[in-house]
C-alpha cells in the first residue's frame, strides 16, 4: 500500500479524533488499529495524536495555567536572601518558620493566594526559580600536633564511634583568621558543634592560649540549651592540656580526642567551619582587639540566626555497594527544630526555645550581620580607622535590596571580590641563573635540541654540580626561551613604506 500524503494524515486525525476521545475501550482498539494501519504511524504516536485536544493550526485549548508566576517568584527570592541564601531543600523546611516570623516583624505582606503557592511549593520547583538568582552570584601550612604528658590520659574517640548520641556531645575545633601567613598573633574561632541537633556555637578568641578556651567553654555550658556532657576536640595543645582535662573532671564532661592527622574524625565540627564561620567571616587576616570586638558582636546575631533559622541535613545511613556510596538524609531541620522534636530535651527548656523562638526577626539578624560583616571587611583589608556601626539601622532599605541582591553577585562583603593573584615570584635560587646564557647559546645553535640533552651537556662540563631532580626546572626555562622565541618572530617589525613598495615592485616584477 502506498504511504498517504500529510494532508491527508492530518485531515484523518481531525475527521476521528473526537470520535476516538467519547468511544469506548473495545472501540478505541479497532479505531486505533485501523488509524495505525492506514497512517503507519507507531501505536504511542498515534494515541498522543488522537488525544490531543490541538490539532495542527486549530485554538489552543485545556493549556496548563502557570501556578508560580512572577508574584511568587519574587517573594522566593526576598526569602531566600533572608534565609541567607540556602539551597532549596533547606528553604522548604525553613518555610513554615521564616514566613511567620517576617509577617509577624511586618517585614513581608503577601496575597493569601501568593502565600498559599509558597506554602506548597516543592524544593525542586524553589530551585528551578532560583536558578537565575543563583547563576549571577593554597594549600595551608599544617601544624605539627604537640605530644604532652596528658595525651596519653585521653581516651581516641574516631567518627565511626558517634552513634545516636543524645544532646550535649559536641565537637570543638579552632579556626585561625590569619589570611595569607600564619606569622604573628591573629585572632581565632572557637567552634563548638552539638552531634544530636547540629546546634553550633561560636566564640571570638584574641589568641589561641588553653586557659581563654576553658574560659570560653566554662561560659558556654551556662548557655547552651543542653547539658554539656562531652567534649570532642584535635590533637592542639590549646586543648589536649591540664587545663581542659581539669575543667571536665570538676563538671564531669567526657573529654575525647581524634587520631591525629585524621580531620574526618571531626567531621561534624569541620562542616561548621566552612558553613558557618568561613561563609560569615571569610578568609582575610584579623587581629586585634577592634577584630576581637567585631566578631564577638557578629556570632551574637549569627548563633540565633543559624541555630533557628538555618536549617541543615542530618545522615540518615551510610551504605557501601563495592566502590560506591550511598547515603541516606533526613529531611532538612533547624537545630532549635530537632531539641524541640527530642524527648531528651526538658519541657521547660523547649517552652525557653518557643519563646525566643517567637520573638526573633530573622531580618534584623541578617541586617546585623551583613552590617558587621562590612566592618570586618575593612579591619581584614588593612583599614587603620574603622568605625563599628551603630546598631538602630533601618531595616526598610535592608528589605527593598534583597529583591534584587542577586544581581550584583556575591553580596557577603568578607568574601574575596577578584580572583586570587598569579604567583610571580620564587622561594628558591634559581640553579641555572650563571650558565643560562651559554644554553641561550646553544638553544640559538641548535633550536631542535630538547632540554634533557641541554641538561645532560651541563653535567659533563668539568665542575658542574647540578642534581638529577633540577632536570624539571630547566624544562621549565627551556619552555618559557621557546614561548618568547616564537613570539619575537611572530611580533617582527612591520617595514617601512620605502621598503614595502620596492619589495611590492620586485614581486610585480
Amino acid at each position: 500500500m502506498s504511504e498517504i500524503s500529510a494532508t491527508a494524515r492530518r485531515e484523518l486525525v481531525q475527521a476521528i479524533a473526537e470520535r476516538y476521545r467519547s468511544a469506548l475501550v473495545a472501540q478505541k482498539r479497532r479505531i486505533l488499529d485501523e488509524f495505525v494501519a492506514v497512517t503507519g504511524y507507531h501505536r504511542k504516536h498515534a494515541i498522543r495524536l488522537l488525544n490531543r485536544r490541538r490539532i495542527w493550526g486549530g485554538p489552543a485549548t485545556g493549556r496548563r495555567r502557570r501556578i508560580y508566576d512572577e508574584a511568587v517568584r519574587q517573594a522566593l527570592i526576598v526569602l531566600w536572601e533572608a534565609s541567607d541564601r540556602v539551597c532549596g531543600k533547606r528553604l522548604k523546611a525553613l518555610l513554615p518558620v521564616l514566613l511567620p516570623a517576617l509577617e509577624r516583624h511586618d517585614h513581608l505582606r503577601l496575597d493569601a493566594e501568593i502565600r498559599e503557592r509558597l506554602v506548597r511549593v516543592s524544593a525542586s520547583t524553589i530551585d528551578r526559580v532560583l536558578a537565575a538568582p543563583r547563576a549571577g552570584k593554597g594549600r595551608r601550612r599544617t601544624r605539627r600536633p604537640n605530644a604532652p604528658r596528658v595525651r596519653g590520659s585521653v581516651p581516641v574517640r574516631t567518627f565511626a564511634d558517634w552513634k545516636e548520641p543524645a544532646p550535649g556531645f559536641v565537637e570543638a575545633d579552632l579556626v585561625a583568621h590569619s589570611g595569607e601567613t600564619m606569622a604573628g598573633s591573629m585572632a581565632h574561632t572557637l567552634t563548638l558543634t552539638d552531634i544530636a541537633s547540629g546546634w553550633t556555637e561560636c566564640v571570638a578568641l584574641l589568641v589561641r592560649d588553653s586557659a581563654l578556651v576553658v574560659d570560653a567553654l566554662d561560659r558556654l555550658r551556662v548557655g547552651l540549651p543542653f547539658p554539656l556532657r562531652g567534649i570532642d576536640t584535635d590533637n592542639g595543645s590549646e586543648f589536649v592540656n591540664d587545663t581542659l582535662l581539669a575543667f571536665c573532671t570538676k563538671h564531669d564532661i567526657e573529654f575525647t580526642r581524634s587520631r591525629p592527622y585524621r580531620k574526618n574524625d571531626q567531621a561534624w565540627v569541620e562542616q561548621k567551619n566552612g558553613a558557618v564561620v568561613r561563609r560569615l567571616v571569610g578568609y582575610g587576616r584579623l587581629e586585634g582587639l577592634a577584630a576581637g570586638e567585631a566578631l564577638t558582636r557578629l556570632y551574637s546575631a549569627s548563633r540565633l540566626f543559624v541555630n533557628f533559622f538555618q536549617p541543615s541535613f542530618k545522615l540518615a545511613e551510610k551504605t557501601r555497594v563495592g566502590a560506591r556510596v550511598h547515603k541516606r538524609y533526613h529531611a532538612p531541620e533547624t537545630p532549635c527544630a530537632r531539641l524541640l522534636a527530642h524527648p531528651d530535651i526538658t519541657e521547660p527548656m523547649k517552652e525557653r526555645l518557643r519563646a525566643v523562638l517567637a520573638t526573633l526577626d530573622p531580618l534584623k539578624l541578617l541586617d546585623e550581620i551583613r552590617t558587621v560583616q562590612h566592618h570586618l571587611a575593612g579591619l581584614a583589608a588593612g583599614e587603620s580607622v574603622h568605625v563599628l556601626p551603630r546598631r538602630d539601622a533601618d531595616l526598610d532599605a535592608f528589605l527593598k535590596s534583597l529583591a534584587h541582591a542577586w544581581q550584583d553577585g556575591e553580596i557577603r562583603p568578607t568574601h574575596r571580590s577578584g580572583p586570587k593573584p598569579a604567583r610571580h615570584w620564587r622561594t628558591r635560587a634559581d640553579p641555572f641563573e650563571s650558565v643560562w646564557p651559554r644554553v641561550v647559546t646553544w638553544l640559538e645553535l641548535e633550536p631542535d635540541r630538547t632540554a634533557k640533552e641541554l641538561f645532560a651537556r651541563l653535567r659533563g662540563e668539568p665542575g658542574a654540580d647540578f642534581a638529577e631532580g633540577q632536570l624539571r626546572t630547566l624544562q621549565r626555562k627551556v619552555k618559557d626561551w621557546r614561548h618568547l622565541a616564537a613570539r619575537r618572530l611572530l611580533f617582527v617589525p612591520s617595514l617601512g613604506n620605502a621598503e614595502r613598495v620596492k619589495t611590492d615592485e620586485g614581486v610585480g616584477g
